[in-house]
């Protein structure tokens, strides 16, 4: 949704770069572009003109002349400013002291709140709650109908006593909905209300009457944040009609330009609490200003991309992974599935690539990335034996053929694929040999890698046999073929004897000559 915003802020602060102090006229035409951009995203013009007046205004101080890179003070100073206008801080839900906790959902008809109603019900139950749906949207065609669907979806209990599609009394079954959780001791309870297609006095005077009688501990307004400027108008009057506690953002995997969540918090002095990033159920998360406004300024979200980690990744698995890692044993194709059904669980790896810094330079790529290929990928592993997925290395062209068929795809479509697991699989053994080591491999001057202070002993055996090939050679042939075979005879000779520092065993005697030391240095080796 931001995209375009992101893309404005990120293109202005470059001109900033290499400078090292900003002159007035610099500042000046830094705010300009803030403001345009602004503007651009349909941010409404109060926001906008107090949000650049407190940047110029910091912009020109003391903090940013007296920094060694004033460049990157600018962009702290927006960071800093945009959280602010954002809220500032995370704001979570509130739970009555005594349960059940009631939650209402209020918002025009489209925004989104029945899908919402199940998105909450189950972000509450994965958090340990026992939440209960009330079913009070009796007025759209097939509203409680979709409640009902989507708490199933969700596995969350949903109480619809009335069919709705214009039968029934919303508040009677608002206030029967919190008895009945009172008495099965459900311990949130999430209230779907009726919309309209505009701001109307019907509308507003229902969800009045049901708010005064289930007294909910927390009031959520739910706002599409695709309808620009009319949000503010929207949410102002809900605010003076109904009240609300906290703002909801939707669909903020659109196209739209993001003016309404940079607005509303501003505007109506109420924090925006959970935003809607897509339609599936799991596409739902805390509103964090601080996480938002670096996603703004392509700073990433790493914070965020580590939770969902968290949540995707079994930690039983992951232990058992470490183990065969240090086990020295092989990454396998099944192990690969494994990973691989973890990464697609935390969600669309367009958006996970998108929380990293500086990938808004690389949108247009992303946006060409085929995330279907995780679907060929897996036919093709999914289309093997057992034997075939743990030893990789027997599929031969029959075998590929046999695969190719079973999934669909071409023969080189398969042998790609293995030739790129068989360079993961060999960078992993690297990686193990170089932890075991005492280093990480690939890195000059680390413990147990190529080129480091330790290894293993093929590793060094490789150190000294290049070494060995850069001695100079005789260039007449008879004492070249003797210096040869000299060599072969002492790299085919045991380990095992000597003395100090690699030099051959006193009591076992040997010829000077093999030292290929200067002429006259022999005089020093006991007169031999």
């Amino acid at each position: 949704m931001f995209a375009t915003l992101s893309d404005r802020l990120t293109a202005t602060f470059k001109s900033l770069r290499g400078k090292g102090r900003l002159s007035e006229a610099d500042v000046d035409a830094t705010v300009r572009e803030i403001r345009r951009a602004l503007l651009d995203a349909d941010v409404a013009l109060p926001v906008v003109r107090e949000f650049t007046q407190r940047v110029r205004e910091r912009a020109t101080g003391a903090e940013v002349q007296q920094n060694l890179n004033p460049a990157q003070q600018v962009v702290k100073i927006v960071n800093e400013e945009l959280v602010g206008i954002l809220g500032g801080e995370t704001r979570r839900l509130r739970f009555a002291k005594n349960p059940p906790t009631v939650i209402m959902l209020a918002g025009l008809q489209g925004a989104g709140k029945t899908t919402l109603a199940g998105k909450l019900g189950r972000h509450l139950k994965h958090n340990g709650n026992r939440p209960l749906l009330v079913a009070c949207d009796l007025q759209r065609p097939n509203a409680v109908n979709q409640l009902q669907i989507t708490g199933e979806r969700a596995g969350v209990d949903v109480f619809a006593p009335e069919p709705g599609n214009g039968v029934g009394d919303p508040v009677a079954v608002a206030r029967a909905g919190l008895e009945h959780a009172q008495r099965q001791h459900y311990d949130v309870v999430v209230v779907d209300t009726a919309g309209r297609t505009g701001v109307d006095a019907e509308m507003m005077q229902q969800a009045v009457d049901i708010r005064d009688a289930v007294s909910p501990d927390e009031v959520l307004f739910v706002l599409d944040a695709m309808i620009g400027q009319d949000a503010v108008a929207t949410a102002e009057a809900f605010r003076d009609g109904v009240g609300f506690d906290g703002v909801v953002l939707t669909k903020l995997d659109g196209d739209a330009r993001g003016g309404a969540a940079l607005s509303v918090r501003h505007v109506t002095g109420r924090p925006v609490m959970f935003a809607s990033t897509g339609e599936k159920l799991d596409d739902f998360e805390l509103f964090h200003p601080d996480r938002m406004a670096s996603r703004i300024l392509d700073m990433g979200d790493v914070l965020s991309l580590i939770e969902q980690a968290e949540k995707a990744f079994d930690a039983d698995q992951a232990q058992a992974m470490a183990a065969k890692f240090a086990a020295d044993e092989d990454f396998t194709l099944d192990d690969f599935l494994q990973q691989l059904q973890a990464v697609r669980n935390m969600g669309s790896l367009k958006k996970m690539l998108g929380m990293l810094p500086g990938m808004a330079q690389m949108r247009q790529q992303l946006d060409a990335f085929d995330e279907r290929e995780f679907d060929r990928i897996e036919a093709m592993v999914r289309s093997m034996t057992p034997l075939e997925r743990r030893r990789p290395r027997i599929m031969n062209g029959s075998r590929r053929a046999r695969v190719a068929a079973g999934c669909g795809q071409s023969v080189s479509a398969v042998g790609d694929m293995l030739e790129r697991f068989g360079q993961a699989q060999k960078m992993m053994r690297q990686l193990r040999k170089g932890m075991g080591g005492g280093g990480l491999p690939g890195i000059p001057g680390m413990p147990g890698v190529p080129g480091g202070t330790a290894g293993s002993k093929k590793q060094k055996a490789r150190v000294a046999a290049a070494q060995r090939s850069k001695k100079g050679k005789s260039g007449n042939p008879a004492k070249r073929a003797q210096q040869e075979q000299q060599a072969a005879t002492r790299a085919a000779a045991p380990a095992e004897g000597g003395s100090a520092f690699g030099l051959p065993d006193p009591q076992q005697g040997f010829d000077p000559a093999d030292l290929n030391l200067p002429p006259g240095f022999d005089k020093f080796l006991g007169g031999r």
